[in-house]
This record gives C-alpha cells, structure tokens and sequence, in this order.
C-alpha cells in the first residue's frame, strides 16, 4: 500500500522527554485535539481570550508569503491571505470558521485538506497530494525533501498522520457547488451524489442516445416528454453498433488475457524496482530491478521517467516507461508476451496492456514501453515511495 495512504503513518522522531511534536494531540481523554485545532476550538470559549488560533493563522500565512523559494503565484496568494486574516483578527469579526482555516489550510497549496492530513516534525500540516508530491519531486532532483515551512527534513518515516485536524476539517462547512446550500465536508460528498435536487443528471435513454444533461428536479418532466424511446428499429440499431464498438476494444483486451492464460508455460514474479542515478554530467534518475529468474531464463527489467528527459521535476506531466531484458543465452529464438500489473500490497491503479517481443541473443532488450499507470497523481505516487513493488506475467509462445 502507498505510503501516502497509510492509516498508521511512519511516526516523528523521538525527542527528549515529555517533548511532543506541534499540531499532535495531547490530553488525558479522548476529548484532546491537535495543536493548531485545539488553539482555534478553544478561542471560541470565551470573548475574553486573546484570538490565539487567528493570530496563529496569520503568522503561518506570513511565513509562507515571505518565502524566497515559493512560487510568486502562491506568495502572492499567501500574502493576500495573510492580509485578510489579520485583518480579521483586528476587528474581532472573523467568523470562527474563517479562522479555523487560516490555522487547518495546508502549508503547500493553502486550501483545506480533502483527505488525509500529514505534519512535520514541528507540526506544520500538509495535505496528502502536496505530501506526495513534494516526496516525489526531492526524489527526481535527488534532494531530501523538506517542509516548506521549517524546512526540516520529511519523508514517510519522519511525519505522520493528523487526525484530529482531519476530524476538525471534516466538519468545517463547504458549499454545495448546485444548491449553494452549506454542509458539513464529511456530508458534502454524499448529499452532492443522492440527495441535492440541483445535482447535474442524465437521461435513464442516454443509452439509445438522449444527450439531456440537466438539474435532477427537472428529470422527470424530461424524461416523460424524452422522444428517444418513439425511436424506430432502424434508429436503435444504429445506436447498439456504436455502443459495440466502443466495448469491442476492451474485450480484445480480456479475450487476450483469457488466451495466454491456455498457454503451456507461465511464469509470474514480483519485481522491485530500486532507483539509481545515471553517470552523466547532469544525473538522471532511473529504476532497475534485480536479477530474477522466471521460465528458466534470467531477466532484468529497467523504468525511466517521461522518457529520461533533462528536467521532469519541472514537469506537471510524469510518465513512466520500462523495458525487459533477457540476461540468459538463448538457442533458439524466445518469443514471449508479458505485462505488469500493480502488486498484491500496492494500491496504484494501473490498467492492464500486453506487450509482444521476440528475444534473441542478438536482440536480447525491449524498446521501452509505457508503464500503464492512470495519471500524474498514480505516478507521483510511485515516485514517493522508496521502490516501485509490481508484478510481472511472462507467456511463452511455442509454435
């Protein structure tokens, strides 16, 4: 399982005793909150209390506006912010959630987390998709990866989850992008899919072609004046051959599968992909397997990122290719079909395409193919994690 989606999380490093990391929770029952949550929760005790969680806020929005090595996009987006939090704090006016996320909002992005929740050794939070990606981007320039606060060090190991600022978000208000009506964030999911009578829907004929996209309040008078189901034999028809060919691909594809599973030799292995530096004069970052051994041959397999090209940490887009090597000294040609599919820990999303070769000890290497991982997001994923864990099929063609 990716280490981005771990429940339990690599916990902070020891520090002297009775020492506890900033934003963790400490208390004698279940009722203790994080750091920066209990500081927020607990302005709103008394109108007498100094506006701890809003002055708070606004520090960590200066820190980050100040900040020689950010983007100008977020410093400028940092200071604004910065701005309208003390504001707020002056007046006394700032509703309680508008300060609560001056003090939750990630220290990367500055929005509020939508899933997990991760924090420094000093306590600063970072949502799960910046956690990663500041994970995946240290491992292509072949830097440790720092918070961007502190810049203490950070990796898996070194921070862990916050639940408490998880909880403590899950209940902050958000609006309903069709009703505009506020929800609680861990109801907003839900009553956006089932429940809001703004939501976009379709038409129940979107199969024979209706193409009415519109409010759900709106989808039973549609549907009883819809004029696709008067539709004629021949107009149907023509509806069902276009769906058939947008289904025949993906058939190809398991028929494929259920075909080389009726093969006589069928290896299988897992892999792990380590990575490593090229010698050049501007490093570049490769992965490569050690030696296994599956149909009685040897075989290595090697990964690049977006094709080894110069700068790919200054790339949004990331891409991941490989190629098979055949190690063993062969008699006679080798022909073999193989494919990888994502490990039995792993949760990276990965789709399956099989791949054809021909080894010979002339012609013992693959071109590099694409690895068939879903986004950028799955990639920065395998990036951040200290190997890549897959598996690999081999079939063995015999004439």
């Amino acid at each position: 399982m990716s280490g981005a989606e771990e429940a339990g999380g690599g916990g902070p490093a020891a520090g002297p005793a009775g020492a506890v990391p900033a934003g963790v929770g400490v208390g004698a029952g279940p009722g203790a909150v994080a750091g920066p949550a209990a500081a927020a929760l607990g302005e709103a005790a008394g109108p007498g209390l100094p506006d701890e969680a809003g002055l708070a806020g606004a520090r960590q929005l200066q820190e980050a506006a100040g900040d020689p090595d950010a983007p100008p996009k977020k410093r400028l987006r940092a200071a604004e912010a910065a701005e309208a939090a003390a504001a707020a704090v002056a007046a006394g006016s700032g509703k309680l959630e508008e300060r609560l996320y001056s003090v939750l909002c990630c220290t990367v992005c500055l929005d509020l987390p939508k899933a997990s929740v991760y924090q420094c050794t000093n306590g600063h939070l970072m949502c799960a998709g910046c956690f990663i990606h500041l994970l995946a981007d240290a491992r292509l320039k072949e830097e440790q990866a720092t918070c961007p606060n502190c810049r203490c060090e950070i990796s898996k190991s070194l921070c862990c989850r916050n639940l408490a600022v998880e909880k403590a978000v899950s209940e902050l208000p958000s609006e309903c992008g069709f009703c505009l009506r506020q929800f609680p964030r861990s109801l907003l999911e839900r009553h956006q899919k089932e429940e809001c009578q703004d939501r976009v829907t379709q038409c129940k004929y979107k199969r024979i072609g209706c193409p009415w996209h519109g409010p759900f309040h709106e989808l039973t008078v549609h549907e009883a004046a819809c004029a696709h189901p008067t539709k004629t034999g021949n107009e149907l028809m023509e509806i069902l051959d276009e769906m058939d060919q947008s289904h025949r691909k993906e058939m190809q594809l398991y028929n494929s599968i259920f075909s080389l599973l009726s093969f006589e030799k069928i290896g299988y292995t897992e892999v792990q992909f380590r990575p490593y530096r090229t010698d050049d004069f501007i490093t570049r970052l490769y992965y490569e397997t050690p030696r296994f051994t599956v149909l009685n041959q040897t075989w290595v397999l090697k990964a690049r990122v977006n094709d080894s090209e110069r700068n790919p940490n200054l790339s949004c887009k990331r891409t991941l290719s490989f190629q098979l090597l055949l190690k063993s000294k062969v008699t006679a040609p080798l022909e073999c079909s193989f494919l990888l599919l994502k490990g039995p820990y792993d949760d990276v999303r990965i789709s399956p395409v099989i791949y054809h070769f021909v080894f010979t000890n002339e012609s013992n290497e693959t071109d590099y193919v694409p690895l068939p991982i879903i986004d950028s997001v799955e990639c920065n994923k395998l990036l951040a994690a200290k190997n890549i864990n897959l598996r690999l099929f081999l079939f063995q063609i015999q004439k």
